[in-house]
């Protein structure tokens, strides 16, 4: 089934249902963080092990601000004005932060931090606002695969299993760069 409704894709979010969505730069798989039902079903999806983590999408700082409270101000700052000030052709940055005990430890995997970004996405901020916070978001492939980078792409891969929410794609050419927020070690350059 498709959408091009943010407020209809994040009640089937609500329900504990997975759903494809566009992202700054490759098509997403997203659920619930909190209903591990969901989270093994994208698990399922991808044919990936829960040891590797996910990312954690947000529409607006506030939702995630509480995992910002244990950085100096310096680093803090930083971290929102690359979320916030960054053009829509301008990669992503995914910033790994110390998880707090909010965050379950699937969405983790097998480490002490967790991936988050603040999306400036038009149609991933109106998702996450309109869920009411922060969302999984890992690229829409199984394991092995190139990522989606359209609904037809997403589609050929997982079919009717999923509601796909229909937009653009970003401006950007490559997923997300990631960093350690504490080091600022390159993980994914």
């Amino acid at each position: 089934m498709i959408t091009t409704s943010v407020v209809e894709a994040a009640k089937h979010l609500k329900r504990g249902q997975v759903l494809a969505y566009p992202t700054e730069a490759v098509w997403g798989l997203g659920c619930d963080p909190f209903d591990q039902q969901a989270f093994l079903e994208i698990l399922r999806l991808k044919q990936r092990p829960m040891e590797k983590g996910v990312i954690l999408l947000a529409g607006q700082v506030s939702q995630v601000e509480h995992l910002l409270a244990r950085l100096d101000l310096s680093k803090r700052q930083a971290i929102i004005e690359s979320w916030t000030h960054r053009s829509h052709a301008e990669r992503a940055i995914t910033w790994l932060l110390d998880a707090d005990e909010s965050i379950p430890h699937w969405i983790r995997g097998q480490h002490p931090k967790v991936a988050v970004r603040v999306t400036n996405h038009p149609l991933c901020t109106g998702l996450c606002n309109a869920f009411g916070g922060f969302i999984v978001s890992t690229s829409a492939n199984p394991a092995g695969c190139t990522p989606a980078r359209s609904l037809q792409e997403a589609n050929q891969y997982f079919g009717s299993e999923l509601k796909y929410l229909n937009g653009d794609l970003g401006l950007s050419q490559q997923p997300s760069k990631i960093m350690d927020a504490q080091t600022g070690e390159v993980i994914r350059a």
